[in-house]
């Protein structure tokens, strides 16, 4: 096992983490999977003697059955993981139950605290934006929750880029903490993070840890163009995510893994898993797994070497069309391309060459 360094932190994470979805498994996360406190047991076992160090959990996740589990789960193994959780979602109905403010978050980290067994969390992260509070008052709660122990470093998820700079802005405005993370969806299906969140990660020293890596179960193996998924998978029981808005691209995408899968004796999961966690600007991946089968196979992902013929076949497949201001650059033949977009540019770039050689033709 790999590890790298959280963003502009000093904390070095395993580039697999283990991800908790599908613990618990009530209120509409049964979907995922139910595994219960002894076999999360097992799989923090099975993860731990593979090197992995962290596990990602949040107050969400079966509305606090998947922290329960894990809190029964981890027992003295507390601290030989690096504990990362959530909040910010709605988990009631009262006006208050939800949020990024510092009455919700401090309340929420307790409870998760609570939940947990454990008396810090090592990584709390921001859910999703929070469009009424102000980005002072939730630095402000996280930094206070720092200083009195319970948490030991903070990071955003789901955000968008500008939303990012908006609070790392205001970090440095006002003195205060900076997030270390930020947790974001991204798979060859859908590379919209190459677009911005990627970018200001590598320039700002924000890590990025990748949840769905393998787009929710749709890069499995379970979904095909000539079949539909078992009901026993995530994408047959009518889990919601991710969306994808091409599908014919989607199984493009998932051929080509599947082609490089067989040249290598390797699943469409573990291909998957292997090629993005070379991609630049990933810390790690957060992988779920409804049994230990899966999480033995996922974590032989780690041990996978693809080709440079190998990758570039599923990043030619998978590229997404550049986008503006990104195509501009090479059609105004721009000059001093800034480094922490360069790596996904000269992708993007072949797309416009390719095009170009088609209409001289």
């Amino acid at each position: 096992m790999q590890y790298r360094k959280l963003g502009h932190s000093g904390l070095m994470v395993s580039q697999f983490v283990l991800g908790t979805v599908p613990f618990g498994g009530k209120a509409g996360f049964e979907k995922t999977g139910n595994v219960n406190a002894d076999e999360a047991r097992r799989f923090i076992d099975i993860a731990l003697d593979h090197g992995v160090n962290m596990i990602d959990t949040a107050d969400l996740y079966s509305m606090g059955g998947a922290e329960e589990v894990v809190g029964n789960a981890l027992g003295d193994k507390r601290d030989s993981v690096i504990l990362a959780s959530k909040a910010r979602s709605p988990l009631g109905d009262g006006p208050n139950e939800s949020g990024a403010s510092r009455f919700h978050l401090i309340k929420a980290c307790e409870a998760s605290l609570r939940r947990l067994k454990t008396d810090h969390i090592d990584l709390y992260q921001i859910h999703n934006w929070d469009g009424v509070t102000s980005v002072e008052e939730t630095l402000r709660a996280l930094e206070d929750l720092v200083k009195s122990g319970k948490i030991r470093y903070f990071g955003t998820s789901n955000y968008t880029a500008w939303q990012m700079m908006k609070t790392l802005g205001c970090a440095s405005e006002q003195h205060l903490l900076k997030p270390v993370s930020q947790q974001i969806y991204y798979t060859p299906e859908s590379r919209e993070a190459e677009f911005e969140l990627l970018p200001m990660s590598i320039d700002q020293q924000i890590g990025t840890l990748i949840w769905g890596p393998l787009g929710e179960g749709l890069l499995t193996g379970a979904v095909s163009r000539n079949g539909k998924a078992p009901q026993s998978t995530r994408q047959g029981s009518g889990w919601p995510e991710p969306y994808v808005h091409d599908m014919e691209h989607a199984y493009n995408v998932i051929e080509v893994l599947e082609q490089v899968g067989k040249e290598i004796n390797a699943s469409i999961a573990q291909v998957c898993l292997a090629w993005l966690a070379a991609r630049p600007g990933v810390s790690a991946l957060i992988v779920g797994n409804r049994s230990e089968t899966h999480l033995r196979e996922n974590l032989s992902a780690f041990e996978l070497t693809l080709s440079d013929e190998q990758r570039q076949r599923i990043e030619q497949v998978s590229r997404p069309a550049p986008r503006y201001p990104y195509w501009h650059r090479f059609t105004s033949g721009m000059d001093r391309i800034d480094p922490a977009e360069q790596p996904f540019l000269d992708e993007y770039r072949q797309t416009l060459d390719e095009r170009k050689d088609q209409a001289q033709k």
